[in-house]
């Protein structure tokens, strides 16, 4: 009885005495992990906890070759090559200048001029003495395995479409997108980037187990279309070019839009630069897109509007005759032509075949019932500014300039500012402001946001179209819209021009004064031209500016002949039918 007590007693000591050290390793593992858990955990972030971050590649720019697309901006890789100084001087199998000669082999352009002497620099432990390299140079130097020489690879823009499209392209640098699309777009493109989170032991090996291992993916950009044509584009700068150099114009610029939806198929600029290279470029003013930011006086092109407007008010049409006397007075000014002779009772039809200021005038006259006061004034503006948008910005996705349309509420939109109006005087518009209203001329009476953006294309090749988008619909009546294509194909007939046969072609054009210190020369003038092309439809709009310092540039001589040249082709190119 005694022993079985006494063996009882042994059981229950030890039960006793495990229960007491498992009790210990509780309170053990409470402190550690509840009292102190903080501070442990702030340690492991600090030592063995690492973030590695995961960049978002940009998204590719692709423009319209036809009905398929064509990449106009893509990525490469390429890599910063870097050396440990320290690894290399005690390295014992590759002497440095045996390294030194291999670099100069494979990588020698890419190099930095002074490279060598960062060989020497041993008291530090890197030192980048390449930049750009591409893989097969990287490649070629990872193979030589030498010690202390390491890379670091990053993502470059290309454009292998060279200097094509420049303008509405942009650029990218060190702070993203600059210019163009690249600027405009740049959140779309940019992405967002991932990151990684991973906890190792003391060993830095990698802790598979745990939920303090995080991995967020990165979001790629968007790749972006274009609703450029690369081969209109490709056109409409080489005869752009081409015009240029042969009568030693300085600057000039052409767009071409779609006047059915609003979509710009065409923004070529004179001169132009290759965004691969846009460090090289000696003035900044080269990257800027002019058919959108450059807002000028567009001089006789807004005649077209002026002669809209009164037909559409039912105060004026082609066959209304007034008395031409190559000057009319409004208040203390008195206003001429600039063509003179075709004096008497004359059409307006005539007015805006010979470009005469007297006519536009007699129009505006005629929406105030026979003066240009505060009625014609407010129905000028009704049309030019909120119908036609004017002076106001288009709402494109690029960067564009407003331009400058003075309200008759204001005390500098008195007569004489708005007679001046009437023939495209006193008023600034961009090109993209003018095309668009024109393409509201010759279309019905639709007046389009217009857009350079096709669509957004899916990781698998799918492409998601961008509807059109209308500002305004109903700008003018159907019927004034027909008449206007007549009218404008009569100017155009009456120039001399003698476009393919069975085509609707007509258009305007316009030479504006510039100011310099204060007041109009006529030594520095703006040629322009604004005209549409089609068969039972208007299916193209073009509008061309050329300009320079001193130069006095023609709308007729040298705006006109580059757009009838884009015209011609692209009769072919976009297999037009003539009309029925």
């Amino acid at each position: 009885m005694i022993l079985g007590f006494k063996n009882k007693s042994r059981t229950g000591y030890l039960a006793v005495s495990i229960l007491g050290v498992f009790a210990v390793i509780v309170i053990r593992l409470f402190f550690l992990q509840v009292i102190e858990g903080a501070d442990y955990r702030a340690r492991a972030d600090k030592g063995q906890r690492k973030q590695f971050e995961i960049k978002a590649q940009r998204g590719l720019i692709y423009a319209m070759d036809g009905k398929k697309l064509t990449k106009m901006v893509l990525n490469e890789t390429v890599y910063t090559l870097w050396i440990d100084p320290q690894e290399v001087a005690n390295s014992k199998k590759v002497k440095k200048n045996e390294i030194i000669s291999e670099f100069r082999k494979i990588a020698g352009g890419n190099l930095r001029d002074d490279f060598e002497k960062l060989f020497e620099k041993t008291s530090t432990r890197y030192q980048v003495i390449g930049t750009k390299l591409s893989l097969k140079q990287a490649n070629a130097i990872r193979e030589k395995k030498f010690h202390g020489v390491g890379f670091t690879a990053e993502t470059r823009r290309v454009y292998p479409e060279g200097n094509l499209a420049a303008q509405v392209l942009g650029f990218v640098n060190d702070n993203g997108g600059n210019y163009g699309i690249e600027q405009a777009m740049n959140k779309e493109l940019t992405g967002t980037d991932g990151y990684k989170k991973i906890t190792t032991d003391a060993f830095n090996q990698v802790i598979e187990v745990g939920s303090e291992n995080i991995e967020k993916p990165a979001v790629n950009g968007k790749n972006i279309v274009l609703s450029i044509d690369r081969n209109i584009q490709a056109r409409v700068e080489k005869v752009l070019k081409s015009q240029m150099e042969l009568k030693g114009m300085k600057n000039g610029s052409v767009l071409v839009m779609n006047p059915k939806n609003g979509k710009i198929m065409a923004m070529a600029n004179y001169p132009t630069y290759s965004p691969a290279d846009y460090g090289k470029v000696e003035k900044s003013s080269v990257y800027n897109n002019n058919t959108a930011t450059m807002a000028y006086e567009n001089g006789s092109v807004i005649k077209s509007f002026t002669m809209a407007t009164g037909i559409n008010e039912g105060v004026a049409s082609p066959s209304t005759r007034y008395n031409n006397t190559d000057s009319i007075r409004i208040e203390d000014i008195v206003i001429q032509n600039a063509v003179l002779g075709h004096t008497g009772s004359i059409t307006l039809q005539t007015a805006m075949n010979y470009s005469l200021n007297t006519g536009m005038v007699t129009i505006g006259k005629l929406l105030g019932g026979g003066s240009l006061n505060s009625t014609a004034r407010n129905k000028i503006y009704d049309y030019f500014h909120n119908r036609f948008g004017l002076g106001q910005e288009t709402g494109i996705e690029i960067l564009e300039s407003k331009g400058l349309l003075v309200s008759p509420k204001q005390a500098e939109g008195n007569a004489v500012r708005y007679s001046n109006m009437t023939f495209g005087q006193g008023m600034t518009t961009t090109m993209l402001q003018t095309a668009n209203a024109f393409s509201s001329l010759v279309n019905g009476g639709t007046l389009y946001k217009p857009s350079v953006i096709q669509g957004i294309v899916d990781e698998n090749g799918k492409l998601s179209n961008k509807e059109p988008e209308i500002n305004q619909q109903a700008v003018i009546s159907k019927e004034t819209s027909e008449q206007m294509k007549q009218v404008l194909e009569g100017v155009r007939k009456v120039g001399g021009v003698k476009d393919p046969a069975g085509y609707q072609i007509g258009g305007k054009t316009g030479t504006s004064q510039t100011i310099v210190g204060g007041k109009y020369v006529d030594y520095q003038t703006i040629g322009s031209y604004v005209g549409f092309g089609g068969g039972d439809e208007a299916e193209y709009v073009i509008m061309v500016a050329v300009w320079g310092e001193n130069q006095n540039l023609q709308g007729s001589k040298d705006a006109a002949p580059i757009f009838t040249e884009i015209s011609n082709w692209l009769l072919n190119y976009l297999e037009i039918k003539p009309k029925n």
